[in-house]
């Protein structure tokens, strides 16, 4: 019987491998290319350009190609790799330096190993996020794929979703989605943020953050409702666009003070943005937080250390990892994953007034 059982099991494997054999050479006939470069395309290699990655995936996903292969390694057993990925802004030339996204891609790596996983990490240009995010599952070189940020990039996740590729995602729950998302109450932490600096006499608080991407437009909002609910209007010359790099604050400090208007407080989308702001601020004489209160966003480690020590916004970057692991093992099971929103919580520190009594974190 166990010869029997072996010889079955054989002969389903060259079935599988014949198969995948068939539809290789259905993509590249499709394609126009040769089969070496359709394997190169699915293994993401740089040899194959932009271009014709896509176009190759595109027809692999229409062929179904990524489900069986996905599917014979989950059978086997053999593959227990997750790709985390980490979309950049060719535009903005942005590096991996903000100390959040190292932080978060520490707790992913740890909430990985626990659970006996290996990390695949890849940085991937936002403008092709769809088919680059995709490409080490339709390979079959991982089961199941963790983004770090949505980058404005809401339909192509749902295409993702839709095809069922195993996806989970670090960002803000949007309408009509049909991906899982990992994020912490941004409009929350927007309101905790504001209400702290109304509390302290602020009322012309400016607002830095890129409002085109879901977070830091629902952190924007938070704010927003907080001044309407203190009879303040919203002011749109306090809100400045800037990305999330270590020249955002500052760019962001020169234009508030190009435009001319009074401001006596900054609330900054990240504490990277909040750092660079204050050191701007003291360049055009402005002191902290007697002329201009600050609050950051993300309290990371260097936050405590800062001078003056930043108020900052807390998201839970650790409970974050152990988050978005087990909702994608729960995809990957064929499991259900509702989208989760993790609490955020305000740390007061010297930057935007220290409560009376209150011991500093």
């Amino acid at each position: 019987m166990a010869k029997a059982r072996q010889d079955d099991s054989t002969s389903d494997s060259t079935s599988d491998s014949a198969q995948r054999r068939l539809q290789m050479a259905d993509i590249a006939r499709l394609a126009g290319v040769s089969t070496a470069t359709v394997s190169r395309a699915l293994n993401n290699s740089p040899l194959v350009n932009a271009e014709t990655r896509g176009r190759i995936l595109e027809l692999a996903a229409s062929l179904k190609y990524s489900i069986n292969i996905g599917a014979q390694n989950l059978r086997l057993k053999q593959n227990r790799t997750v790709s985390v990925l980490i979309p950049f802004d060719r535009k903005s030339h942005q590096n991996l330096t903000d100390p959040f996204l190292l932080t978060m891609l520490g707790s992913l790596a740890d909430a990985l190993t626990e659970q006996g996983f290996d990390m695949l990490f890849s940085r991937i240009p936002i403008e092709e996020l769809g088919a680059a995010a995709s490409a080490p599952y339709d390979s079959g070189r991982v089961v199941g794929i963790i983004l770090v940020g949505q980058w404005g990039r809401h339909e192509e996740l749902n295409e993702l979703a839709a095809r069922k590729v195993p996806v989970v995602v670090w960002g803000a729950q949007l309408p009509r989605q049909l991906y899982c998302c990992v994020g912490s109450d941004n409009v929350s932490g927007g309101m905790l943020a504001t209400e702290h600096l109304i509390a302290h006499g602020r009322r012309r608080i400016a607002f830095l953050g890129d409002v085109e991407l879901p977070e830091p437009a629902q952190r924007y909002r938070g704010l927003c409702e907080a001044l309407a609910r203190h009879g303040i209007a919203a002011d749109p010359q306090l809100q400045v666009s800037c990305p999330f790099l270590p020249r955002g604050g500052k760019d962001a400090v020169d234009t508030l003070q190009a435009r001319g208007v009074a401001y006596d407080a900054v609330f900054a989308a990240s504490d990277l943005l909040a750092m660079t702001a204050i050191d701007s601020l003291r360049a055009h004489g402005r002191r902290v937080p007697e002329d201009v209160a600050v609050v950051g966003y993300d309290d990371i480690g260097q936050s405590a250390y800062f001078h003056p020590r930043l108020t900052t916004v807390r998201q839970p970057v650790d409970a974050a990892g152990r988050a978005l692991v087990a909702s994608l093992l729960a995809l990957i099971d064929g499991k259900p994953a509702p989208s989760i929103q993790l609490p955020t919580e305000l740390v007061v520190r010297a930057s935007a007034g220290e409560e009376p009594g209150r011991s500093p974190r």
